[in-house]
């Protein structure tokens, strides 16, 4: 990664941060794909008893994220991701680079590392059944509507649900924003390539045969469309 982003959030770490046990730099600028406006995402490790809060701040110029957590609190926080199946936190511990050294880095990279192989829990027959539900019921929508702005609500529904149910149903992680379209590459290009031509086509063409016949595929390969015989709480 570029020393001087280094360099500085060393600093920043020692002028802000003096109590702190450790300190690393995660996201963009560690991947190597930083751009002008990039954030420096910091994750700090307090003393038992600090306060765990988030902030934005500009150092020397620099935006940065800020999230500081405890030795506890690090650890709800990687049990409320993997709980929501999109582990933001342990993506980043991992992949992060200490700039302040503690034996505890060492530990909870192991640890992210660990809970990223084993993946999410997965879905319960009824959680998938109503998801099936779920996404066929929103698909029908979309294949009836007739209103382009109507039409366009639907679609931007249906992209994050549709890619969101494909990856659940296949035991994959979530992703959100930027993440979605990252880990249905993770688990397959073809589908990728597949899902952004369907909805760009939508999307600037009006064209939604490419989106039905993709999400219809995706319910295929996970039990078909489910409509008949559906209930909740009977």
């Amino acid at each position: 990664m570029n020393t001087e982003i280094l360099t500085l959030t060393n600093e920043l770490v020692s002028d802000r941060f003096p109590k702190s046990l450790a300190a690393m730099i995660a996201g963009s600028h560690v991947r190597g794909r930083a751009t002008a406006t990039s954030d420096i995402d910091l994750i700090v490790l307090m003393p038992t008893g600090a306060r765990t809060y988030r902030e934005s701040f500009l150092y020397e110029g620099y935006p940065v994220e800020a999230f500081i957590y405890t030795e506890a609190t690090i650890a709800d926080f990687f049990e409320a991701d993997r709980a929501r199946r999109r582990p933001s936190l342990q993506r980043m511990v991992t992949e992060a680079v200490p700039v302040r050294v503690h034996p505890l880095v060492d530990q909870l990279k192991a640890e992210a590392a660990r809970q990223l192989l084993a993946g999410p829990t997965p879905w319960t027959v009824e959680q998938l059944n109503q998801n099936r539900y779920f996404l066929t019921d929103l698909l029908d929508d979309f294949i009836g509507v007739e209103d382009r702005t109507e039409g366009l609500a639907i679609a931007t529904r249906l992209f994050d649900q549709s890619a969101s149910f494909h990856l659940t149903a296949s035991g994959r992680w979530l992703g959100q924003g930027k993440w979605l379209p990252r880990e249905l590459t993770a688990l397959s290009q073809a589908d990728a390539d597949r899902f952004s031509d369907a909805f760009d086509r939508y999307f600037r063409f009006d064209e939604k045969q490419a989106v039905i016949s993709l999400i219809e595929t995706w319910l295929m390969q996970h039990g078909g469309r489910h409509f008949d015989g559906f209930s909740i709480g009977k």
